[in-house]
């Protein structure tokens, strides 16, 4: 077959080796052309590394609605109270009233209600504690033994949290549970991989903080058992009754 050689095509249509030197090494640089673009198209769609494990330090807990908080004040006679912070951020505390919440720490807020209920109880020392921190939960999705949300009361890392929700089942893509954070407008997705935990390497067993979703999506076999399920669920009536009708001629057939 005659080589095209017209300009619009660089290539022999059965062997591209016989085209003319020159036009061989553009063919060539056309495509490490193409192949870097691909490659910047996957990364581009690819999932973030993660952060370093052990670079990661615990952030600061601060109070929001609704939050419930424990407040111990002494000494004798001790006074103790739990109260929730209310949608408009605040708490009523007795000789006190309200105190601001949101948005402060539990040592700040110990810090004004000691100062304003010193007026009334000299030497008074407060103490305040989360008890339940429901505005930071974390919400765990996909092929886990336990989906669901729970308060992110102290420090706790992916696998933890896993286990917390009864570990992943068999259905799930272990090395690649996803980690979905959002950080003011921006959302990012970062790649845990539980077997290379498992194994001892920990740098994806990243910190938690409020807010975050760990995903365990399925394997490529789950997913095309969960699409078949899904196809055959409308027809489980009807293969319900034919099993039944069929059932019922085996047994009018052994009794004959």
């Amino acid at each position: 077959m005659t080589p095209i050689c017209d300009d619009t095509f660089l290539f022999h249509p059965l062997n591209p080796m016989k085209m003319a030197p020159n036009r061989r090494r553009f063919a060539l640089i056309q495509l490490w052309v193409a192949c870097g673009l691909l490659g910047l198209v996957g990364c581009a769609s690819s999932t973030l590394p993660a952060p370093n494990p052990n670079a990661d330090s615990p952030p600061v807990y601060r109070v929001e609605a609704p939050d419930e908080l424990f407040i111990s004040v002494l000494p004798d006679p001790r006074i103790e109270r739990n109260t929730m912070v209310r949608p408009d951020g605040k708490i009523t505390m007795d000789l006190v009233g309200d105190v601001n919440a949101s948005g402060r720490t539990a040592e700040e807020i110990a810090a004004e209600i000691e100062g304003r209920i010193k007026k009334f109880k000299r030497e008074a020392s407060v103490t305040v504690s989360v008890i339940r921190a429901s505005s930071r939960a974390v919400t765990m999705l996909g092929e886990l033994n336990g989906n669901g949300s729970f308060a992110l009361l102290r420090t706790m890392r992916v696998a933890e949290a896993i286990a917390q929700s009864g570990g992943y089942n068999r259905f799930a893509n272990a090395d690649s549970v996803r980690l979905i954070r959002t950080m003011g407008d921006e959302t990012h997705v970062y790649n845990v991989d539980m077997l290379a935990i498992e194994g001892g390497d920990l740098r994806t067993n990243i910190l938690l903080r409020g807010g975050d979703i760990v995903y365990a999506p399925p394997t490529i076999w789950a997913r095309f058992g969960h699409a078949l399920n899904a196809l055959l669920y409308p027809l489980q009536p009807l293969l319900g009754v034919a099993t039944s009708v069929a059932g019922s001629s085996i047994t009018n057939a052994v009794g004959l």
